[in-house]
């Protein structure tokens, strides 16, 4: 019986940059990608997940193409609840395709990948102890990417650069602004970030660079073969 996956996003995420990393071991029609907001109007978005009282805002990508500030707790309790289905229905692996602080989340029978709870550690496990250098997309995720990044045996260093608005010579003067202040290895964490940012600045920067949908994304892979 061939292994089924279910690629399960929040907003707007350009899954089909990370598909032929899976169709390496599995064909596409054993893939479903679900998002959760992304077709989702801007007005239907902010009736069923407006922030309330005491809640926390989490900034997503609308189909818009603007971002949305919603409540992080209706969020998590929306994809728990996606993911139940998921799990009923026998996908053999759910890969939850964010980089949000989302946490919590179970599956009773599938495997369920969480990059939050995956990519910190197997990141520390690869640059042992090197000064990593951090672009993040927006100033908002700054404060989670600073407790996000803890597990790094040496504090990163982080630099602004979106991928949907920003041009690629600002995405590499990001780059060489964490170089000058002694970052020796790079980390693209925002699921905008695709394969040709990082050779872009592999190749202008002579730097090691990490992207953090392609690491999830092959260990995904791995559980499909």
């Amino acid at each position: 019986m061939k292994a089924t996956l279910a690629i399960l996003t929040i907003g707007v995420v350009p899954v089909s940059e990370v598909l032929p990393l899976l169709t390496e071991h599995v064909s596409e029609q054993q893939i479903t990608h679900l998002s959760l907001l992304g077709k989702m109007s801007r007005e239907e978005v902010m009736d069923d997940y407006a922030i309330g009282i005491n809640e926390d805002s989490l900034p997503t990508l609308l189909s818009d193409g603007k971002l949305a500030h919603v409540s992080h707790q209706k969020i998590e309790r929306a994809l728990q609840g996606v993911i139940e289905v998921l799990d009923n229905q026998g996908y053999d692996v759910i890969l939850l395709m964010s980089t949000a602080p989302i946490s919590g989340l179970t599956a009773r029978n599938s495997i369920l990948l969480e990059p939050m709870r995956i990519i910190p550690p197997l990141v520390a496990s690869i640059v042992d102890g090197h000064q990593v250098g951090v672009i993040v997309p927006i100033e908002e995720l700054l404060e989670n990417q600073i407790h996000k990044w803890k597990v790094l045996q040496k504090s990163p260093l982080f630099a602004l650069a979106n991928p949907i608005w920003d041009t690629e010579a600002k995405l590499i003067s990001a780059g060489r602004e964490l170089l000058e202040q002694g970052a020796d290895v790079l980390m693209l964490d925002c699921l905008g970030f695709h394969q040709h940012h990082r050779d872009l600045l592999q190749k202008a920067l002579d730097v090691p660079v990490l992207l953090s949908n392609v690491l999830v994304t092959r260990l995904a892979s791995e559980l499909l073969a």
